[in-house]
Formats: structure tokens, C-alpha cells, sequence
């Protein structure tokens, strides 16, 4: 039994071992006693089966017998693989369940701490009333403040009147043609 996987990098892993992960879908290349078998664990157990029950119909008990326990070691890896994989997956589970459990906790901390809050007024924060001075129209003591309606209205200024244009002379019209084309005769 060797993992393609593995066969498929070269040499740069050395070791023999598969290298973990989800053997559940890797393909594997199985040598057994008629020739290679390519497949997941899943497909080369129906191979072996096919060919244990072909070997019995032909009475080839040698062979059968080989072909089954070809099987049986698939099943049994297969099995282990499942079995880690649903451990994974229930251990999960759990850390998702204490996870919630805690955030529930926090939610209703939180919820009882508001209402506590929202019930006693001595609690709840009060603002800060200072008085302060008017610093732009000086302090008239009643603690107001000044706000934009309040203040006096400005007159609209009036547009400034336009200067006429200076009027052009003939005499310096007729000078700033020397870049024209003369007419040709």
C-alpha cells in the first residue's frame, strides 16, 4: 500500500509515514496479488470485494481468501479514519457549545446590568452643569448662551458697481495685424 500522494512529491519527504490529513478521501495505489488497484480506501474496498467474490465463483479459494483480507485492511483503516474524523468533529461541537454558553452568560451579565442601571437613578451617570462665562458678549450672569439667532443681523452689502470698458482707438487696432496673411492679388 502506498499513498500516491506521498510518491508524488519525489524524494523530498522521506519519511515513510503518510503525512496525516484526511485519508478518508486521499487516493492510495494498492499492490496486491493482481496488479495495482488506484483509488480512496472506499473504491479499493469494492475492488477487493469484487475480486474476492470473482475469485470464489471461479473456486479459487487461495486467491479469495487474499482479495478479502485486501478488503479488511482498507475496512479497517477506513474505520479508524472515520472514527478520528467524528471524534474531531463532536470535540468541536463541545468548544462550540461552551463557546455559545459563554456568550450567552455575558449577554445576559450584560442585559441585568442594564436594567439595574436603567432602574436606580442614582446610578445612572449625570451630566455636568458648570457655568461658564460668555466669552464673546461678555457675562451677563443668567448661565446662556449665545446662539446664532441671537446675534444682531448684518446688512446685505451692495454689489460693487462695474467700470466701464476702455473703448478701443483706431490707432491701436490697425497696428496688431502684422501676423496677418496679406491678400494675394
Amino acid at each position: 500500500m502506498r499513498s500516491s500522494k506521498s510518491r508524488s512529491r519525489g524524494n523530498k519527504n522521506r519519511n515513510n509515514r503518510p503525512s496525516g490529513g484526511n485519508i478518508i478521501n486521499r487516493v492510495f495505489d494498492s499492490n496486491g496479488p493482481d496488479g495495482k488497484v488506484r483509488g480512496t480506501p472506499q473504491q479499493i474496498i469494492e475492488k477487493y470485494n469484487q475480486l474476492h467474490r470473482d475469485a470464489q465463483l471461479s473456486g479459487d479459494r487461495v486467491n479469495a481468501e487474499n482479495f478479502a483480507q485486501h478488503a479488511e485492511h482498507y475496512l479497517r483503516m477506513l474505520g479508524e479514519a472515520q472514527r478520528e474524523v467524528e471524534k474531531a468533529r463532536v470535540e468541536q461541537e463541545e468548544k462550540n457549545r461552551e463557546r455559545q454558553a459563554e456568550r450567552d452568560r455575558e449577554r445576559q451579565e450584560r442585559l441585568k446590568a442594564q436594567e439595574t442601571a436603567a432602574s436606580d437613578p442614582a446610578t445612572m451617570d449625570q451630566p455636568d452643569v458648570a457655568i461658564v462665562s460668555d466669552p464673546v458678549g461678555g457675562d451677563d450672569g443668567t448661565g446662556l448662551v449665545e446662539t446664532p439667532e441671537a446675534k444682531p443681523v448684518e446688512k446685505p452689502r451692495k454689489p460693487r458697481a462695474r467700470r466701464p470698458k476702455k473703448e478701443a482707438t483706431v490707432e491701436s487696432a490697425a497696428p496688431e495685424a502684422p501676423d496677418a496673411p496679406e491678400a494675394a492679388e
